[in-house]
């Protein structure tokens, strides 16, 4: 094919790499691209825009407007039509553009002249890089080949951006992937780790975005593709035939790999001049941003399958992330877009820490993070942008601040913290066997919580007295269907054999909310915290509640039973639920099966209508647990997915404690056990005010026992009280400040 029977986009790509090709700074090339296109495409004007901070957008280069706008002309995100590019992530193409919706005319352009407009995202995997504009004086929309002609340069700039190409030396940003970068990011699990990043999907970096020979990349994109088809066949042969989620996920992978549409696409867009890596990640960019849009949440999920998918590909052809180094490294901190409670459970406690760019504190894996007692931070925009394989990280999950490649000055603050931590630890060993007992001689008792079989070896070392809640819901999240009854029996029954002897407290299966069944038909609610969840969904869906209470049932065989359903809002729903186990019980007796020793029936206190249900419900009810995390939101009306509001709030506020007094009163004048459960109880500070206002048992994560532990034996919780009536009496509205400066002066310092 001679070069005039190439199509206009190859030509012009091998134009733009000979232009790449040639020596200069950033500035330099930019503005012999925009020359080029210019010329190439027949265009009076080409521009190129980039992003100067997450908001903001300069024009970098132009050819046809005036010169003296470049790096002058700015404007935010969705602001007029190339803002607009930017924000929807998809071209504008109108003949017409000052009579366009959100036109912005800028007079320092130059640009009143030009009717027709065309801009296209430059964008790399869902990032937003820039726009590329094409603009003319003759009124008329630009052609599909013309449109997709520039969508295929953008690309080729996206890659080159990535490769630093236009970054003079003297620019900050030409040393990426060295300097020190800080991510303010949330808490999603407290702690503080540092080790080596491990990309969980490590970025593949396409070098070689414009093609020789379309012949020779289309064959290597069909081996690429054989070999892919290949290892998913031959995983899903291998795969055991009761891992009903491992063959769902590489069935899902089986279905995006053997897709003829996606094959012939990548084979267009090579013909047109890009490498197969290149087009790979074309059409993987286009699919991300078309499933983006999809108001179906169980499909926008599908991007993950999609981006694997796509990932393998790209591994097969540049042979990155394979076998050159990027094997899990020593004190591994998993740094990952976001991650599936089955995957992460796959890692499990090998990682020190885990960042997320996405994820919330409710989702599955923060759940699993917790369970693990593993420091996670999410929200961390961009850092699978920034961060390498192997990378030095520093993850705070007690403030949601990580850093990475971190300078010498921050690494030895943060060393030192890390080392104070592990002293204090070596302090909470020597008190693990002692009662958690005041000055004054109050005990509070504490127990631990946990949701996997790999929480129960801490119960021992922990100090705690046992398990006063067990999330079941884990073993239903980390799988794409129903576990079968037997499986359950089986895992309860290893629970309470790990514990030895000591009391656990199973609450049955609390989904819906941020807890979605991937198997589970999505329920589009507005307000799903306070919707269709925990034992509303029990209750509407007797077979599942009754397979699990069967097992629970089985599990216990000869030993205690506790059971506490979780969202009870009113009497009657505890009433039917405690029936229903009941009856269970009643049904294996007349078959013939063993029986608990004993039972209880409890039920999580996290609806403030609960607090007021008539006295009977405190006189049938065993034990009540506080379920702070959900009371607390309900309580202060603040959403704690919304990170606007959730931070708003403190536990110690004087009205939220006067109301967990009025629970805790209700309990004592029935003589039900009662107990605070949530995140606020493994925070010293916390705990003692609760254990000050009457609280006599606390329910927290393993790692917060002793530290909470050592602070009780150090103070008089009688004293304590006292600050804290006063300091209502005084119109505090939280008695934070007033307990703080108390137990700088009155605890004494430990040993």
């Amino acid at each position: 094919m001679t070069d005039s029977q190439q199509p206009g986009s190859r030509k012009l790509l091998k134009r733009l790499r000979a232009t790449l090709a040639e020596p200069g700074e950033g500035q330099e090339r930019l503005d012999r691209i925009t020359s080029l296109i210019a010329g190439e495409l027949g265009a009076d004007v080409c521009s190129i825009y980039l992003f100067r901070d997450s908001d903001t957008l300069e024009l970098c280069a132009t050819e046809g407007l005036k010169q003296e706008a470049v790096h002058q002309t700015r404007m935010r995100l969705g602001e007029g039509l190339v803002g607009r590019v930017a924000l929807r992530t998809s071209p504008i193409n109108t003949a017409d553009a000052p009579s366009e919706r959100g036109f912005r005319y800028m007079a320092e352009t130059g640009e009143e002249r030009y009717s027709a407009f065309l801009g296209v995202p430059i964008q790399r995997l869902g990032e937003r890089l820039g726009v590329l504009v094409m603009q003319g004086r003759e009124a008329k929309a630009y052609s599909d080949d013309e449109v997709y002609g520039l969508e295929v340069v953008a690309m080729v700039l996206a890659e080159m951006a990535e490769l630093g190409v236009f970054q003079s030396s003297a620019d900050p940003a030409a040393h990426r992937h060295k300097q020190p970068v800080m991510f303010r990011g949330t808490s999603g699990q407290d702690g503080a780790a540092e080790g080596r990043v491990y990309l969980h999907e490590p970025r593949v970096l396409v070098t070689n975005p414009i093609a020789d020979d379309s012949e020779v990349e289309r064959l290597r994109l069909r081996e690429a593709v054989d070999k892919l088809r290949y290892s998913v066949d031959e995983m899903l042969s291998s795969a055991p035939l009761g891992d009903g989620e491992q063959r769902n996920v590489l069935e899902a992978y089986r279905m995006f790999a053997n897709s003829k549409g996606w094959l012939k696409r990548m084979e267009q867009d090579i013909e047109r001049g890009l490498s197969a890596e290149a087009a790979v990640e074309k059409e993987q960019s286009s699919a991300r941003a078309r499933m983006e849009q999809v108001p179906d949440a169980y499909l926008r999920e599908r991007l993950q399958d999609l981006d694997d998918i796509s990932n393998r590909l790209l591994r097969l052809l540049t042979g990155q992330g394979q076998d050159d180094g990027s094997e899990m490294p020593e004190h591994p901190v998993l740094v990952a877009r976001n991650i599936g409670p089955g995957e992460l459970l796959a890692y499990g406690r090998k990682l020190r820490a885990i960042v997320l760019e996405d994820g919330s504190v409710g989702s599955h894996a923060a759940i699993v993070a917790r369970a693990l007692a593993i420091p996670l931070v999410i929200h961390a925009r961009r850092i699978t942008t920034e961060a390498l394989n192997g990378d030095k990280v520093l993850v705070d999950g007690d403030h949601g601040i990580v850093h990475l490649r971190p300078e010498d000055s921050v690494a030895h603050a943060f060393e030192d913290k890390i080392a104070m931590r592990a002293k204090a630890v070596e302090r909470y060993s020597s008190i693990r066997d002692l009662p958690a007992t005041d000055k004054s001689g109050t005990t509070i008792a504490l127990h631990m919580n946990a949701g996997l079989m790999a929480d129960l070896p801490s119960l021992p070392s922990s100090g705690a007295e046992g398990v006063g809640l067990f999330r079941t819901e884990l073993q239903f999240l980390v799988r794409n269907s129903v576990p079968r009854r037997g499986e359950l029996a089986a895992l309860y029954s290893r629970v309470l054999d790990a514990a030895q002897g000591k009391r656990v407290v199973f609450r049955t299966l609390d989904i819906g909310s941020d807890k979605v069944l991937p198997y589970m038909k999505p329920q589009d609610e507005p307000n799903p915290a306070m919707g269709w969840r925990a034992i509303r969904v029990g209750l509407d869906k007797p077979g599942v509640m009754r397979m699990q209470l069967q097992a629970l049932i089985r599990a216990s065989s000869g030993r205690p039973l506790s059971v506490m359903f979780p969202f009870v809002a009113q009497l009657s729903e505890f009433t039917e639920a405690r029936d229903r186990l009941m009856r269970e019980i009643d049904r294996e007796d007349r078959l013939g099966r063993p029986l608990p020793e004993s039972v209880e029936v409890g039920a999580m206190l996290e609806t403030p209508s609960l607090a007021y249900a008539p006295e009977i419900f405190f006189e049938q009810a065993d034990f009540i647990s506080i379920g702070g995390n959900d009371l607390k939101q309900f309580f202060f009306a603040a959403d704690r997915e919304n990170e606007r509001v959730r931070n708003r709030y403190d536990c110690l506020n004087v009205s939220f404690l006067s109301f967990l007094e009025w629970i805790n009163m209700r309990c004592v004048n029935t003589g039900t056990p009662v107990s605070f459960c949530g995140e606020d109880a493994g925070r010293p500070l916390e705990a003692v005010c609760f254990a000050a206002i009457g609280l006599r048992s606390l329910s927290m994560r393993p790692a917060s026992i002793g530290a909470v532990k050592s602070l009780l034996r150090r103070i008089d919780l009688s004293e304590l009280r006292h600050v804290i009536e006063k300091a209502r009496h005084d119109g505090h509205q939280s008695v934070r400040p007033v307990v703080e400066s108390w137990l700088l002066d009155n605890t004494d310092p430990e040993s």
